[in-house]
């Protein structure tokens, strides 16, 4: 790592002290303690008949096959299916997954995590019946660190961590200290197993609808995404600790974007969900070891689980990438890569954190109570 990565650090661990994060403010416990052979868990999304879909690189010891797995309603890990090499690389790393309204998965295979960024990264269809996988395809290629991958109306929308490998950008000369990122969009129409779509090298391909800057180099940019209820898209910032927002025009072009929340405490922004009834937005903060809580209306942080670094015995934070909220808990990826001081260590785990229940809202104060509105009806 160069020294930009020590002063962005050293910038983020300032931030937290000033804005007061306190140390393990909700704790975290045990939802999963993995065997070996499900060594490095990531990506989640909840499907729709309540299973949470994990992604399973195995990026920390890949001796053994990457999979996708599900964890039932009543807490059960299954294995859904084990996923194909990629034919030159001999391998495959799944991050990002969502679930298409027909039931089929889309992963996003990032090869730059498997080890080679030289546009290997692809998105693959996992096509489901019955709760069954019946084959993975390839659609789509060309990526250098595919991330994030969500389905919103027709579309599949992935997060592209860094448009340029590590060659290419060391070709840039005095434009390489510019980590630049952003975000495709795909009609699940067009994505044909037959044809995969082959994207454009360079920013350039069409299907590329957001493009931003990092201002830490030595951190990857754009990486964990998702859609608020009225199509507003948030997309993570994992360098810059920014959660930004993307809002869209009738045609479905970008018509603006903002940066939503930005440090106050948070080291960087990877993993994220929006709480299906309160619209906040939850972080997982790998740097930081913690879970944060964004109110995207006032753009306050606040935070909701953090432990120092440790070997996630008891369930706690180890180096978390994701989140995922399914019904009153908040399941977190601990993907615990050996990365910013950690070390990567048994035993490997997903933890859970209880989320106190969303309240009501309150009636305006010139509202009839229940019974008189009752009889007004009548």
């Amino acid at each position: 790592m160069r020294g930009t990565l020590v002063q962005c650090a050293a910038l983020a661990l300032v931030a937290c002290l000033m804005t007061g994060c306190q140390m393990g403010v909700t704790q975290a416990h045990m939802a999963f303690e993995l065997p070996e052979e499900y060594n490095t868990p990531d990506g989640m999304t909840v499907d729709p008949q309540g299973n949470i879909i994990l992604s399973m690189p195995n990026f920390n010891d890949n001796t053994y096959p990457a999979k996708m797995m599900r964890i039932t309603p009543d807490d059960k890990l299954e294995e859904i299916v084990t996923l194909p090499v990629h034919p030159e690389t001999k391998k495959v790393g799944p991050l990002g997954v969502d679930v298409a309204p027909n039931g089929d998965l889309y992963v996003a295979d990032c090869q730059a995590l498997a080890g080679d960024d030289n546009h290997k990264s692809r998105i693959l269809r996992v096509v489901m019946k019955d709760g069954k996988a019946q084959r993975v395809e390839v659609v789509a290629t060309g990526f250098v660190m595919a991330n994030a991958i969500s389905i919103h109306g027709d579309s599949v929308y992935m997060t592209e961590s860094n448009l340029f490998s590590a060659k290419e950008t060391k070709d840039m000369g005095d434009q390489a200290g510019l980590m630049r990122s952003g975000v495709y969009k795909f009609k699940i129409s067009e994505l044909d197993a037959k044809k995969p779509y082959a994207a454009q090298k360079g920013g350039k391909d069409p299907h590329l609808i957001v493009t931003f800057e990092t201002n830490c180099p030595d951190w990857v940019g754009a990486n964990g995404m998702g859609f608020a209820k009225n199509g507003d898209m948030y997309v993570c910032n994992f360098g810059d600790a920014q959660l930004l927002k993307f809002t869209f025009d009738a045609a479905g072009k970008v018509a603006s974007k903002s940066v939503v929340a930005e440090g106050q405490g948070m080291l960087c922004a990877d993993g994220m969900k929006v709480h299906p009834e309160t619209g906040d937005v939850y972080i997982a903060d790998f740097l930081g070891n913690a879970v944060h809580v964004i109110d995207v209306e006032t753009g306050k942080i606040t935070l909701l689980a953090k432990n120092r670094n440790n070997n996630g015995s008891g369930g706690k934070l180890d180096r978390p990438s994701e989140v995922c909220i399914r019904g009153s808990k908040c399941y977190v990826s601990n993907i615990d890569l050996p990365l910013a001081g950690n070390k990567y260590d048994v035993p490997h785990s997903i933890s859970v954190i209880d989320l106190p229940t969303p309240k009501a809202e309150e009636a305006p104060a010139d509202a009839p109570a229940p019974e008189k509105a009752a009889e007004e009806k009548k």
